[in-house]
């Protein structure tokens, strides 16, 4: 029995014959499919955006002028004085511009999970200040400021600097514990 392994012309001889394929151009390349969560992920999505009541009525939200703040019960005032400082810096944002109040609902409550999940705890959310809405009345302003009320991990939550969207935007410090 013969060792073939020694034998350099054996590859040259089982390829005699072969001819180069014509290379060919993808014309159409399919896009990535988006990531779809698993149905555990939809669940709790679905049930923080259900958890946002529109009849939520604020107990307690603090003004002071056209200025707005509220700090959770039984949180140090230090907090919300910090907040407002910019103490913290703001390391997610969202833009709900143009949006409708349920549409926006969706994105908020996905904003804060996905935030909280990257460690992120001052985020920023700009509603805009309704000057595009029907009445000219900000819809979303108060919405969120009431769905924001509605969740334990919220811990504060105050209007940004006016170079930061003023009254058209929130800033939000979350609570170091997980949704």
């Amino acid at each position: 029995m013969t060792d073939d392994t020694d034998n350099p012309d054996l590859f040259q001889d089982a390829v005699k014959g072969v001819r180069k394929l014509k290379q060919t151009r993808v014309n159409h390349v399919l896009p990535k499919p988006k990531p779809v969560p698993r149905p555990r992920e939809r669940e709790d999505h679905k049930a923080l955006a259900d958890a946002f009541s529109d009849h939520f009525i604020p107990a307690h939200e603090l003004e002071s002028g056209d200025e707005v703040a509220y700090l959770r019960q039984g949180h140090s005032p230090d907090i919300l004085r910090k907040l407002k400082r910019g103490h913290w810096d703001v390391q997610a944002q969202l833009d709900l511009h143009g949006m409708l109040a349920e549409e926006a609902r969706l994105y908020v409550a996905e904003f804060l999970i996905q935030s909280k999940n990257r460690g992120a705890r001052c985020l920023r959310i700009i509603h805009g200040k309704g000057f595009g809405s029907r009445n000219g009345e900000p819809v979303l302003k108060n919405r969120l400021r009431s769905w924001l009320m509605q969740q334990p991990e919220v811990i504060a939550y105050c209007q940004a600097k006016e170079e930061d969207g003023g009254g058209g935007a929130l800033v939000i410090l979350l609570s170091a514990r997980s949704i």
